[in-house]
């Protein structure tokens, strides 16, 4: 490393100080062993020349093994819950025709009764990682690797493992009993009474503590309802009502402020250690009291592992490696700083008899000295103990019975169409305000020739808008499809409004897009297309017969909607009109 090295502005100042443990201080004081290997340049001594301070204190010792550590927290049995391995993870994104590394050969384990953290800036690979664990992957990446379940390689079942996204995907006109409530009839088998699935639902709201909220409504951007900190224990109680062994969560202190997101995330470590659950959630820039919660990290930077290991130590990884957290300063935010290079500054300060790296450099000499550690040797070998020991093999759990999720789904849509104002109450006074509007315009149109052509624009317009106007219920529908389809229960209610005439065609787009914007585009499109078939613009037999011929066979929708109204009104007329041979 060269004599002259620059120290980045925002480093400067403050004393070393390891995170207070308030989990394992005991098996951090008894644990003296081990060692991280080093850059000679960067050896561990007590110094002045640090680059993230002027006054260091060093930590003569390493993090220790994890044995000790974890056996503070696991009082049970492994085998009640589900384990979690993946060894030399690599995930290839492919855009525009090159592939580009998102992960780099991670390894590491997820145990029960324990919160591991996933942490890095942003573009780190933290909610890549997840989706591999959760087999969540999109479908433009590769993954190579191996990813176990108890030692095993197997699919997550339904009622094993969760998935809490960082988006609230709610209903907003539901309260919060009933929102948990419609989620338990979906989700539980029919084995079990309605009593059971009520009493399920209530102990789930407790055990997340939303009890006090259970009547308010869930509110949106137009009716304010819950706090953003509440909605996202909504979201975890429809998840965890099945009592999955592994839960995932994304970010789940995302948009939360610090007393939002300890609160929430104390709930979720108290799960994991009373009811042995596995918990993998990526977070970005936790507070200090939240970073204390972590059983284990997960630091990653630009797809690589920076540190994986127990929480408590991580200060004392980063203080041997020379980039020791200065007192008074959140650990989170320092490790973030040291590990991210996006936002660099290339105008460098030379502190008092100190000397500097770049970010990039901080970055190279933590990769290889965890990659060269006993602490990475440790973890190795723990993932190779955890598969040799083959756990049970994860079975899926029973759920509602397609006529029970019918039933459910269906009640769940009326309350919601006549509780969202845009989506029922405001399409039916538009309804009444064009019923008017038609029937003062073409009152009276009399018997005359030119009245046929008025009475079929009249037909082809009210066909026509009919559907459009169906479009009002795209948002609501879509954003709770979202969830809904990671659990299999919605096809009953896309049959159900196939069977309502108006909405069909723009209820089955919905349920094929991921988003309603796509979804008014693609209808519009589409609605487009039967317009021009209809029979209207262009009678059936002069469509021309390569393509528009045997398209229109298929495209009816409007042309039975336009015969059947001509037939009403015009009936010696229908046929001769719209049976015209071809």
């Amino acid at each position: 490393m060269d004599s002259q090295i620059e120290i980045p502005r925002w480093t400067a100042g403050g004393h070393a100080s390891p995170t207070t443990d308030t989990h394992s201080t005991k098996a951090a004081d008894s644990m003296k062993t081990g060692s991280f290997a080093s850059d000679d340049s960067f050896s561990v001594a007590a110094d002045r020349s640090f680059p993230f301070t002027t006054t260091t204190q060093i930590i003569p010792h390493p993090p220790p093994p994890h044995d000790n550590y974890n056996s503070d927290y696991n009082n049970y049995n492994d085998t009640d819950g589900v384990s979690l391995t993946w060894e030399d993870l690599w995930v290839t994104a492919s855009a525009g025709g090159k592939a580009k590394h998102i992960l780099h050969g991670v390894t590491g384990y997820a145990r029960p009764g324990e919160v591991l953290a996933i942490m890095g800036p942003s573009g780190s690979g933290k909610s890549t990682l997840l989706d591999a664990l959760a087999g969540r992957l999109a479908s433009n990446t590769r993954k190579s690797g191996e990813v176990l379940i108890n030692g095993r390689k197997q699919k997550l079942a339904f009622g094993t493992s969760a998935f809490v996204t960082q988006d609230d995907i709610l209903m907003t006109t539901l309260t919060v009993r009933e929102a948990v409530y419609y989620s338990a009839h979906l989700q539980l088998p029919d084995t079990m009474t309605s009593a059971e699935k009520r009493f399920r639902a209530e102990t789930t709201i407790k055990e997340m503590g939303i009890q006090d909220a259970v009547n308010t409504r869930i509110g949106g951007c137009v009716v304010k309802g819950l706090s953003g900190g509440q909605k996202l224990r909504v979201s975890i109680c429809m998840e965890i009502l099945t009592r999955p062994k592994l839960l995932f969560l994304d970010e789940p202190t995302s948009g939360l402020n610090s007393a939002a997101s300890y609160h929430v995330m104390s709930r979720i470590v108290g799960l994991a250690e009373h009811d042995g659950r596995t918990v993998v959630a990526s977070i970005h820039q936790p507070s200090s009291e939240v970073f204390e919660l972590f059983h284990n990290l997960c630091l990653l930077s630009y797809g690589k592992t920076v540190y994986f290991g127990p929480r408590s130590f991580t200060s004392e990884f980063f203080a041997c490696n020379r980039f020791p957290c200065p007192s008074l300063r959140n650990p989170s935010d320092h490790y973030l700083r040291t590990v991210n290079k996006d936002f660099e500054d290339k105008d460098m300060e030379q502190g008092p008899g100190a000397k500097s790296i770049s970010v990039a450099e901080s970055i190279n000499i933590l990769v290889n000295s965890y990659q060269s550690s006993d602490t990475f040797q440790e973890v190795k070998h723990k993932v190779a103990e955890m598969c040799k020991n083959e756990g049970a093999i994860v079975e899926k759990g029973s759920q509602a019975s397609s006529f029970t999720q019918s039933l459910i789904l269906t009640k769940r849509s009326f309350i919601n169409m006549y509780r969202d104002l845009g989506y029922y109450w405001l399409r039916f006074a538009i309804y009444i305000a064009l019923c008017l509007c038609v029937g003062t315009i073409y009152y009276n149109v009399g018997d005359s020739y030119g009245s046929i052509q008025s009475r079929g624009s009249m037909l082809m317009f009210i066909a026509a808008f009919l559907t459009f106007m169906a479009i009002g219920g795209f948002f609501s529908f879509v954003e709770d499809m979202k969830k809904s389809f990671d659990h299999f229960v919605y096809f009953a209610l896309v049959l159900f409004t196939c069977m309502m005439l108006v909405e069909s065609l723009m209820m089955i787009v919905a349920s094929v897009v991921p988003d309603f914007l796509m979804g008014i585009i693609t209808s519009a499109g589409i609605q487009g297309v039967m317009m021009l078939n209809g029979g209207f613009f262009r009678l059936p037999h002069d469509l021309p017969k390569p393509v528009w011929r045997l398209l229109f066979l298929f495209i009816v929708k409007i042309k039975e909607n336009l015969k059947s109204s001509v037939g009403v009104v015009q009936p010696q007329q229908a046929q001769l009109i719209m049976d015209q041979p071809s």
